[in-house]
């Protein structure tokens, strides 16, 4: 069915560490099937599972494999093969005890692979992560932080990293442009570091020492919370 299964462990755990090659997604509501989707589209081989016999037939041809099944069962997850992939992302939506009872067969199998698993509220990421799930993801929790750092700052773009940090998008402020980027001392000035620059509308491109700099570029910008911040709303201060 799937021309990932059988492959030896050793070769998963490469797959890991690397470019990832195949995936499970169980559950295709709206987050599973974006999240399928937007990796089928970049070269991943997905297996998608659902037990709503009309979402099967809905998603049928748009991923590598789609399979109607009962995914809290470890003896249906053997059967897919599930073990058998570098990664597999736990999407089920409101179904609290589905997720959690399908993430506890994932991590009762032999070879576990890589797990994701989505949070519905705190209170399920905290049993997600006192099961052992690394990957624990909030998409509405992370969305609301997102969306409230973007109303109350100059940022095009915000995303938040661990340990307080974020990554955003915005335009240079005026004290940066028109100068070589290499003698803006930006690190030691605002804390933030330029990574990458967009000019009228192309792809972006890694920052070059002599670049300088204008009004209409985009630039993405990491660093403390507080300091990207400070450093996008510096034209308004």
């Amino acid at each position: 069915m799937f021309n990932q299964r059988g492959r030896e462990h050793a070769s998963r755990q490469e797959s890991r560490r690397g470019h990832l090659r195949s995936a499970v997604v169980i559950g295709l509501g709206r987050f599973g099937s974006a999240l399928g989707q937007e990796l089928m589209d970049s070269g991943v081989e997905v297996l998608a599972i659902d037990d709503d016999p009309k979402v099967v037939q809905e998603f049928k041809g748009q991923f590598t494999s789609v399979v109607r099944a009962d995914a809290t069962s470890q003896q249906t997850l053997e059967e897919l093969g599930v073990s058998d992939f570098a990664a597999v992302v736990v999407a089920i939506g409101t179904d609290l005890e589905a997720s959690v009872l399908t993430t506890s067969r994932l991590l009762a199998m032999e070879n576990v692979p890589e797990i994701w698993a989505k949070a519905i509220s705190e209170a399920h990421a905290q049993i997600l992560e006192q099961l052992g799930v690394t990957h624990v993801i909030r998409p509405e929790h992370d969305m609301g932080l997102r969306t409230a750092h973007l109303l109350i700052g100059h940022a095009l773009d915000f995303v938040s990293l661990d340990g307080g940090f974020a990554l955003i998008r915005c335009q240079p402020p005026a004290a940066t442009q028109q100068r070589p980027f290499d003698t803006l001392n930006l690190r030691q000035k605002y804390g933030v570091t330029v990574v990458a620059l967009r000019r009228n509308g192309q792809q972006w491109s890694p920052m070059e020492p002599g670049t300088m700099l204008y009004d209409d570029d985009e630039i993405m910008v990491t660093g403390t919370k507080h300091d990207v911040e400070h450093f996008a709303g510096l034209d308004s201060n």
